[in-house]
């Protein structure tokens, strides 16, 4: 394997992880704390929204990083 295909490789297990997570202590937590079904629906739109945030937050300190990573 190139050193370009295990960087794919570890991107999708740490994608397939983060999305595990994400369901197991987000999206199931919301989903399961109401009875009707749009309320269902609307944690579920909510919980991607908390994901969309933590996407950012990650993304955001993944570019502090490389960018600051000469003077670390």
């Amino acid at each position: 394997m190139t050193n370009q295909s295990w960087t794919y490789l570890i991107a999708g297990i740490a994608a397939g992880l983060s999305l595990i997570a994400w369901g197991a202590l987000v999206l199931v937590p919301a989903w399961t704390s109401y009875s009707r079904l749009w309320e269902r629906l609307v944690a579920t739109l909510l919980s991607v929204y908390v994901l969309a945030a933590f996407l950012v937050a990650g993304s955001s300190l993944g570019a502090a990083i490389l960018w600051y990573y000469n003077e670390i």
